[in-house]
């Protein structure tokens, strides 16, 4: 029986010729990658096993959740690694003013690449198969015995092929796709497997469509979202990095324990409602609704702050005005993001439309700063998870959507369809 994508990676980093799902295996590292959060968990267990990291060029620390530092707790957690760095001579460390969130810094900085095997103390590391490599969110402990060895151990993941196919509308991104999948498949529907995105659909989505739907794998369930390398994905590792990288494809007799057919000509602006990011409704349904009132709108987070987000949510706003009950936060993802922003005049847009232009951080997103919810707000925002509390107070509600609808919904006042923005 032949190997998935994601089995021939584990294989190749654990010295085997072949694996099967289910086996256990210990594989060397590419990648080992914490933040603020939990670098400062992982360093206390680390001092225990030894004294230098296995390769201070592997080990990234990316202080972004709590950054710039809301409070004493948090600066404290900064600062322990912070001397970490400094201490183990890491390659990879990004203080305040050069940092941006952790997911889109790293293949950003080329620092992640097609057919390594990368772990990350986030569960959103999975977000780095949209360049074909396995990665994977662990716990703290694993990430101070990944610093230290270099090795770790894996369940080998049976898989899901998806296969895609058409050309999404103007209006359809890949957040809407990922939320119309997990809608189909369920929050459990890939629970410790690979989501292998293939199909012909592929090439009509970005790189950053990619890095989307691969960084809310994990909000199916999935171990890692990996998908097929092709031009576009080798061009933009060719623009970002100058690291080797390895092509892994399936085997024509890969076992799955089911194929996914996706139309995405057929995908339309899809919103996960609370409190579950599989709780999908199209724009349409919603229309139908009566109308959800918002009082607040981020736009930003690993999830979707990159440059195409930041410009879908301009082309919105431009020359509109922000709703007066609702107050907008729009955080690009890095500093470089930031800048390019700022060159092609979409904080004039945002800025003029009402919203506030923060610096890089997951801040809102998980309910950490700048942008806290308090007790029977809504809030549209492109961020990953729609949990009770998780942007602030148990009885706010979270709506996930692109950055178009949004921003549609800020001009709204209400969660509002991006294809008739401008008849408002």
């Amino acid at each position: 029986m032949g190997m998935t994508m994601t089995q021939k990676i584990l294989a190749a980093h654990a010295g085997l010729e072949h694996v099967v799902a289910g086996q256990l295996i210990e594989a060397k590292l590419d990648v080992v990658m914490a933040n603020d959060i939990t670098g400062p968990m992982a360093v206390p267990v680390f001092n225990q096993m030894a004294d230098k990291v296995f390769d201070k060029e592997k080990v990234v620390l990316v202080p972004d959740h709590f950054t710039p530092n809301k409070d004493i707790k948090s600066a404290e957690n900064s600062k322990s690694i912070r001397e970490f760095a400094k201490k183990q001579g890491l390659t990879h460390y990004y203080e305040v003013g050069q940092m941006g969130i952790e997911h889109a810094i790293l293949p950003e900085k080329g620092i992640t690449v097609a057919g390594e095997c990368i772990i990350g103390a986030d569960s959103h590391t999975c977000t780095y198969g949209a360049l074909g490599a396995f990665s994977t969110g662990v716990g703290t402990t694993d990430i101070a015995t990944g610093m230290a060895t270099g090795e770790l151990w894996f369940k080998v993941p049976s898989a899901i092929k998806f296969v895609l196919t058409g050309t999404p509308s103007r209006y359809v991104s890949g957040k809407d796709i990922i939320i119309h999948i997990i809608g189909r498949i369920g929050v459990d529907g890939a629970l410790y497997k690979s989501m292998e995105f293939t199909g012909d659909g592929i090439r009509s989505l970005t790189m950053d469509d990619r890095f989307t739907m691969a960084n809310m794998a994990i909000e199916a369930g999935a171990k890692n979202g990996i998908f097929i390398v092709d031009e576009r994905a080798k061009a933009y590792m060719k623009e970002h990095s100058e690291k080797s990288y390895t092509i892994y494809e399936a085997d024509d007799d890969a076992a799955y324990d089911e194929v996914v057919e996706v139309d995405l000509a057929k995908v339309r602006p899809t919103v996960a409602f609370p409190h579950l990011p599989g709780n999908a409704k199209t724009i349409d349904e919603i229309e139908a609704m009566e109308p959800i009132r918002i009082d607040q709108v981020v736009i930003g987070s690993c999830t979707n702050g990159r440059m195409e987000d930041m410009r879908r949510a301009a082309a919105v706003l431009d020359g509109r005005k922000v709703h007066p009950d609702v107050r907008v936060m729009i955080i690009p993802a890095t500093q470089k993001i930031y800048k390019q922003c700022i060159r092609e005049g979409l904080v004039d847009i945002f800025i003029d439309a009402g919203c506030a232009f923060n610096t890089p951080s997951c801040g809102p997103c998980m309910g950490g700063h700048m942008g806290v919810l308090a007790a029977g707000e809504k809030c549209v925002s492109t961020t990953n998870r729609n949990f009770v509390g998780r942007m602030g107070h148990v009885d706010s509600l979270i709506y996930l959507a692109s950055p178009e609808v949004a921003a549609a919904s800020a001009i709204a006042g209400y969660i509002a369809n991006p294809e008739k923005a401008g008849d408002r």
